[in-house]
């Protein structure tokens, strides 16, 4: 659907790389070999079934035979807290995959669970891509000495300080990066879905939260996650840590301090930790009364050779993705926080409304995107869609900090912005995944996700479209004069119109249009 081309010239790749070799100090730009990385896979389905958790489980799974149970998790504090439990829970592996992995209260806690894990024989394989691990360096690969613990960077650098040097060195391979988002617990449980792992994402900040979605399944599905994991592991661009991070001779894993943030502000920490045990699923939980749907479920992901550029059209997520949901006859509700549909995605929405179906979409507002290259991206469509008939809501930055959230945020958030990635199509199918309807997505980094067959969860995105999406908003429309506008609906059914971008200034409405001319569509 969308073309790539080379993000530099070749002259100035030729003469970065020639800057390259002649710095001495940089003289580790190639990667290593692999030839002692130690292979390893998921433990068998045997094994899962004899934990505990497969004990808990598999009376359920036996009992609805080839579907998988799943649980929505939009609420920040669930997300964190089904991570944490399902840490506390597992006996014999711990498969985690993330893009971005904060040293922040969030992050360090979940790495401290991780490590408890491992301490008690639990065998953990910690997949990080290396854009994302900013000053965990050392952390990382005192926990990789660990002899339960093991941790690969993918399509790492190793220029470690300053990191930027390897960017500007091999700048293509920067442009690729591991965006899937998986935490499989001995093969028998997994969360999938839009998070990161960070205060941002589990509603730990007084900052701008993320409104998002995960996924909670056990049954089916689990397997072909936990097969996923394995084919990323063994990557060629799967890099064990203590091959790009060296530490001193003396280091040992007594050294690791993983609570050092925790200590800096105890009342902070133990505040989080006083909402997450009153959050309703943790409730559910301790009550063994969790409540989850029995469908069928698909997991749709990249093959991890995307990331080197050589996949092939049937191994894109976006291809699996088509086959495994279908073509709407009724309707399609659009969630994506960086949505840039490029001409030919504009083109799909024209003739689905040639068809009578309707079609909404909500994505972030400037005031609310934390990219506003990608709003550059995304501007230069608005008016198209809008003339073909597509519904467009922009989300408010000062909106409620998650589209279904259950309670108050402990650090009082300033504003929210949109990071969950789903679609529901004819009030039938759902895609949760960390895939954003973006160039980027479909054709430069990896990504993963599940189809769920629920009317249950289609028809929950629809109604967040019909009853809470337009107060949260703002709907774009255009005026006599065909220019955009936006219309605020406040609580008492008052309509508000905003002739000019809200949350802008003249500056920056500029700026984001000067960048919507600009030929970057296709890295956004």
């Amino acid at each position: 659907m969308f073309h790539r081309r080379p993000l530099l010239p070749a002259f100035y790749k030729h003469r970065l790389a020639t800057i390259c070799a002649s710095v001495a100090f940089i003289s580790g730009c190639a990667l290593p070999p692999l030839s002692e990385r130690t292979p390893s896979q998921a433990i068998s389905a045997e094994e899962a079934a004899n934990t505990r958790l497969g004990q808990a489980l598999q009376p359920l799974i036996n009992a609805h035979p080839g579907l998988s149970g799943v649980r929505a998790l939009p609420d920040a504090h669930d997300a964190f807290a089904v991570r944490a439990l399902l840490i506390h829970a597992a006996e014999k592996s711990l498969d985690v995959q993330y893009y971005i992995w904060r040293a922040d209260t969030t992050g360090m806690m979940l790495l401290q669970n991780l490590h408890n894990a491992a301490e008690r024989g639990v065998r953990v394989r910690l997949l990080l891509d290396d854009n994302g691990i900013r000053k965990l360096d050392r952390e990382l690969a005192l926990l990789n000495t660990h002899p339960n613990f093991e941790v690969r960077l993918f399509n790492p650098f190793v220029i470690r300080r300053p990191k930027a040097i390897g960017y500007l060195t091999d700048f293509y391979r920067l442009n690729h990066r591991m965006h899937n988002k998986s935490f499989t617990v001995d093969n028998m449980a997994t969360v999938v879905g839009g998070r990161n792992i960070g205060d941002e994402y589990f509603g730990a900040t007084d900052q701008t939260l993320f409104a998002d979605l995960d996924v909670l399944a056990f049954g089916a599905v689990v397997q072909d996650v936990s097969y996923d994991f394995d084919r990323y592991w063994a990557s060629p661009l799967a890099y064990p840590i203590d091959q790009i991070v060296k530490l001193k001779p003396t280091d040992t894993i007594d050294d690791l301090d993983l609570g050092q943030v925790l200590k800096q502000n105890p009342d902070r920490t133990q505040r989080y930790l006083h909402v997450l045990r009153d959050t309703e699923l943790v409730q559910e939980l301790l009550q063994q009364r969790l409540d989850v749907e029995w469908v069928k479920t698909e997991m749709v992901s990249d093959d991890p050779i995307k990331a080197e550029g050589k996949a092939n059209a049937k191994q894109m997520l976006s291809y699996q993705l088509h086959h495994a949901i279908g073509t709407p006859a009724l309707q399609v509700d659009l969630i994506s926080p960086y949505f840039v549909p490029t001409k030919t995605g504009v083109r799909g929405f024209e003739r689905l409304r040639q068809k009578n179906i309707p079609v909404r979409v909500l994505t972030n507002s400037y005031e609310a995107t934390d990219v506003a290259a990608v709003h550059a991206g995304y501007i230069k469509r608005r008016k198209a869609m809008l003339r073909a008939g597509i519904e467009i809501y922009e989300l408010k930055k000062l909106s409620s900090g998650n589209l279904n959230k259950k309670g108050k945020n402990p650090f009082g958030s300033s504003g929210s912005s949109l990071h969950a990635k789903t679609f529901a199509m004819d009030g039938e199918r759902v895609f949760i995944g960390s895939f954003n309807f973006d160039p980027r997505s479909a054709n430069l980094n990896t990504e993963l996700g599940f189809v769920i067959h629920s009317p249950t969860l289609a028809q929950e995105i629809s109604r967040l479209f019909s009853e809470r999406i337009p107060y949260s908003s703002y709907r774009l429309a255009l005026n006599e004069h065909n220019k955009l506008i936006w219309l605020e609906q406040e609580e008492d059914g008052s309509i508000i119109t905003h002739t000019t971008e809200p949350g802008t200034s003249l500056f920056s409405r500029w700026w984001v249009r000067f960048m919507s001319k600009l030929p970057i569509e296709w890295m956004l």
